[in-house]
């Protein structure tokens, strides 16, 4: 049996951990608003059309701020089709899609969502077919008090108190060329440049994302992040990373080191825009919003439709003139190892907590997402709901920088890899920690001894654990609770010692008090 060490320490302090870090994100696309969300035929719905039974999951989870409206499909939106009566919105082709958009849940529709769910609300504006003129608006009918024309309008459709948006995204995924309006890094660059100059006139309170890549892998990548980030440095607050994971060609080794990857992008990101900050003489430390992050069976859908190649997206093929409402669209169902993956990733983003300090587990409900839902019927946890559910719920204060000694394993696509990874948390105020551990090894158990004294005397709160014999084990309709936390009951503290043994391919966190 594998042996690993781990040495935990609050002198050596990552970061704070910003709640936004547990965001998540709802776009216009399949079904994540439509019988997602929002279902006014449904027995649990509220007088506003919402799911209840899926507001309930969703404040469970512990999900701090919530993206919208996209993703891909904001690039095409034009934000005024989103407010004033239901029954004169219009009906759009969203091409994004290839739906058909009713705009039945808009901004002021939204907004009283997240407010249900305990979240705040994150904004993306039209950078890709609309202009700066277009974001002023939409920031001045959202955030103005009153006395402009336009919030005036926004008091007269119900809202009278200002949405007070915070975190506004300059648009979305601009590198690439699936999206409308795609430009290069220098044309898009001075776009946002222009915009974030009006838009802080307009509110001084913004906080504004510039567009990174849309995936570490792209031919322009981290090219794209340095051009931007010379005209907008001193004009955003945040530079986006996107980025989905997935098992190829049966490889899980290489898939349950994901975070690796994750971590070499995060890194690469970090160092151009540190790279920028000293081409600027700049006092201004740039941090990182990862808007968009979870496992995508992206290659399955490239087999099955090639001809979709350049756009990557699509799960449902939708034929001829077909614009239909609410398709099926990218509804994986996640597995065991799926949300052990999850986990790690989860792990790597608090390892860089102070740099990242929001992101977005995309999505929510439906379209690759820990919540999934049957029109007019159930909505059950996948499993990657629990990684992230109880990660919100331990990890709090600051993220600290642990030490872990770990065999290795070779990789075919990240190279010799730890069999174990592992980050702690701890909040002094609340005199609470968190141990967070994955192990990658696909047939053998792993017993990690962490050393805790130089956390002082602490005790065992709690062990849980993602673990199955049968790694592909997934939750249906017909078993929404196949996959669930399980206790680890080996773990135990002795002398300031956690000895816990790591099942095959699982991720465990442990509670300290």
């Amino acid at each position: 049996m594998p042996n690993a060490r781990v040495v935990v320490d609050p002198r050596y302090v990552v970061g704070p951990i910003n709640r936004r870090l547990f965001g998540s994100f709802i776009e216009h696309m399949g079904r994540a608003v439509y019988t997602g969300i929002y279902e006014p035929d449904h027995p649990t719905a509220d007088d506003e059309g919402f799911r209840q039974d899926v507001i309930e999951l969703v404040r469970e989870l512990g999900v701090s701020a919530i993206r919208y409206p996209g993703g891909n499909f904001v690039s095409g939106f034009h934000w005024r089709d989103s407010i004033g009566p239901k029954d004169e919105r219009p009906r759009r082709l969203s091409l994004a899609w290839r739906a058909t958009e009713t705009n039945e849940v808009g901004l002021h529709e939204f907004s009283s969502w997240v407010e249900k769910v305990g979240g705040e609300l994150m904004y993306a504006i039209n950078l890709g077919t609309a202009d700066t003129r277009e974001a002023l608006e939409v920031v001045e009918y959202a955030n103005a008090p009153r006395r402009s024309t336009l919030a005036e309008e926004r008091i007269a459709n119900g809202r009278t108190e200002p949405f007070g948006i915070t975190m506004w995204y300059l648009g979305n995924e601009m590198d690439g060329p699936w999206q409308l309006g795609h430009a290069p890094a220098d044309d898009y660059g001075k776009k946002a440049s222009r915009t974030a100059k009006a838009l802080r006139q307009l509110d001084p309170r913004v906080e504004l994302v510039a567009s990174g890549s849309s995936h570490p892998t792209m031919p322009t990548f981290p090219e794209w992040e340095r051009v931007v980030l010379e005209h907008t440095y001193e004009d955003v607050d945040y530079i986006s990373c996107h980025g989905y994971y997935e098992e190829k060609n049966g490889d899980l080794g290489s898939f349950l080191a994901a975070p690796v990857k994750m971590d070499r992008y995060l890194d690469a990101v970090i160092a151009t825009a540190d790279h920028v900050k000293a081409l600027k003489r700049s006092d201004k430390t740039l941090n990182i919003s990862f808007d968009e992050w979870n496992v995508w069976y992206l290659g399955d859908n490239l087999r099955r439709f090639p001809r979709q190649a350049d756009r990557f997206y699509r799960t449902d093929e939708i034929e001829g003139d077909d614009w239909p409402e609410a398709p099926r669209l990218a509804e994986d169902v996640y597995s065991v190892a799926d949300a052990v993956v999850v986990g790690g990733l989860l792990i790597s983003l608090l390892r860089h907590a102070d740099r990242v300090s929001s992101a977005a587990m995309s999505m929510l409900v439906n379209v690759i997402a820990p919540i999934t839902t049957e029109p007019g019927g159930p909505a059950w946890r996948q499993s990657t709901y629990f990684p992230f559910a109880l990660t919100s719920k331990l990890a709090n204060g600051v993220a600290l920088d642990v030490r872990v000694e770990s065999e290795d394993y070779e990789t075919a696509e990240h190279g010799r890899v730890p069999l174990v990874d592992a980050v702690a948390t701890a909040d002094a105020d609340a005199g609470r920690a968190a141990v967070f551990l994955v192990n990658r090894s696909l047939t053998e158990e792993v017993t990690v001894t962490v050393d805790l004294a130089a956390l002082g005397r602490v005790e065992l709160l709690d062990a849980r654990m993602i673990a199955d014999e049968d790694v592909y084990a997934r939750n249906t309709r017909d078993e929404p609770d196949r996959v669930q936390l399980k206790a680890n009951a080996s773990a135990a503290i002795e002398d300031g010692v956690l000895t816990v043994t790591l099942p095959p391919v699982s991720w465990t966190a442990v509670a300290l008090g």
